[in-house]
Formats: structure tokens, sequence, C-alpha cells
């Protein structure tokens, strides 16, 4: 059953203790472990997500809720400028309130350099880079207009530290994450607004089974293989959980990382070492 959704414009009282955060994407995968961590740390959340997720969207409510705190489900298209403003006005709006935003939402593409188009590059970059340029943008005009600082996380990848074969174009948007991380947090500094990113490794999501299958048709190994062969680099020995991620989210969004800002923090059970 989906949980009830507050009427247009209606404000729900909460008290005044509790903190908002705004995470995109988190109607699945690490974003949704994202929130579910958030509200175990005390916020209340506004799940972001595009519309066709508004299903999967309702079901991180209701498992927010059931850890007694408060949250509402926002149909966004993080590419389009508007949908990302819109969203974090209505989170502030309905939530009472606006601390942190999440820019995790983002897409994985697997194509060779030679065979990368126009359109490839176009969507990556609307949806992982343009994405975190207004998620910026939209929350430091709310934090402007709620008179206090606030905290800016976003979505980086070991694809932001380096580059691989057959990820070109995912690289390449990773890698302008952690740019636009190190010149918004240098600017943002004066207003007392930190801005971090979170660096995962091989996550078993759909994104990766995508990626697996994308890799078999290429260098024609087995499915199960690629992956296969990347988990068994990883120092920790084990793939990574979207858990593992949602606790550096955690941490850049709580008090312990005040004095933390223009880092990208790699969680990736130890595959690169930077």
């Amino acid at each position: 059953m989906r949980p009830a959704m507050p009427e247009q414009g209606k404000r729900i009282t909460v008290p005044a203790s509790r903190k908002v955060a705004l995470v995109t994407g988190a109607g699945q995968g690490i974003g949704r472990s994202i929130a579910l961590r958030l509200a175990q740390d005390g916020f209340d959340i506004a799940v972001a997500d595009l519309d066709g997720q508004a299903e999967k969207g309702a079901g991180v409510v209701a498992e927010i809720e059931a850890l007694d705190r408060t949250a509402i489900f926002i149909a966004a298209d993080v590419s389009k400028r508007d949908d990302v403003f819109a969203a974090v006005n209505t989170a502030a709006e309905t939530l009472g309130g606006f601390d942190v935003i999440v820019n995790n939402a983002g897409i994985a593409q697997v194509t060779p350099m030679l065979e990368i188009t126009a359109d490839d590059l176009e969507k990556i970059f609307s949806i992982n880079v343009n994405s975190v340029v207004w998620g910026i943008q939209a929350a430091v005009a709310k934090f402007d207009e709620l008179g206090h600082a606030g905290k800016i996380i976003s979505a980086a990848s070991i694809a932001a530290i380096q580059g691989f074969p057959i990820l070109g174009a995912y690289s390449a948007s990773k890698f302008a994450v952690r740019g636009i991380t190190q010149a918004a947090a240098q600017e943002l500094a004066p207003r007392g607004i930190t801005v971090n990113a979170y660096a995962p490794g091989i996550v078993g999501t759909g994104m990766w089974d995508l990626i697996d299958q994308k890799l078999s048709a290429i260098n024609g190994k087995p499915r199960g293989q690629n992956l296969k062969e990347n988990v068994e680099g990883i120092a920790l020995g084990r793939i990574q959980t979207p858990e593992d991620v949602a606790k550096v989210v955690s941490f850049f969004a709580g008090p312990d990382s005040d004095y933390v800002t223009g880092q990208v923090l790699l969680v990736d059970g130890g595959m690169l070492y930077n």
C-alpha cells in the first residue's frame, strides 16, 4: 500500500531539532541506502527520483516512516535545472527546513572510446554532471534563504580518480564531479557550506549488473566473469554493498565532517590508493 503523500503546498509539522536531507536517485540502490541511513541519523528525507520510480520511491518512504522519521517522494529529472530547484523548494516547504543535499543520481555507459557519440556524451553529462551543478546551486539558494550553512554531497566514483577503458565517457563525467566539488568547496567556504563527494568502487547493484553485461558483449567473456575478476582485485576481498557507501555519506552529512571540504573520499574496499 502506498503511503499517503502530503497535500500540495501543505507543510508537515516536525520538531525544530530535526534536520532535512534530499537524496536524488533514492528510489533504489545506493540512493535508497543513503536515504535510510540518514533517516537513522535523525534526518527527515525527501526521496527524489524519476516519476517512473514513484512506486519504488513510495516504498522507500514507507521504510523511512517505519524508522519514525518523516519522508516524502518528489518526482524529479535531475538533468533539468528547474526540476532540481523545484525538488529542493518542495523538500524545504513540506518538511520544514533544508540542511543537506545528496546529488546521488547517475548513470553508467559502457562504450569503447571510438564508438562514443554526441548523444552519449550529452546524456551522461546532463545526468552525472549538470545535475551536480544544479544541485549545488539549488541547495545554496535555499541555505541562503533560510539563513544558515549546509552540506553538499555528490556521487563521484573510482572512475573520478582513474580513467577506465570502455568507460571513457563515464570516467570523464566523474572526473568532472571531482573538479566541481573542489571548485565549489573553495567558493562556498566563506558561507560555511561544505562540499564533498564519495567515490564508490564495485557495488552490488543493478548498475554493475549492466556494466558486466555490456563488458561481456564487448570482450567476449562469460556473463559474471568481468565482475568476478574486478572483485578479486579488491583488497578487502568482497563486493561492496550500498550500505558501505551510505556510511561515508553519513559522515559527510554529520557534524564529524564539519572541518572537511573539497574532498573525494574513496570507498572501494582497497582498489585504488589516492
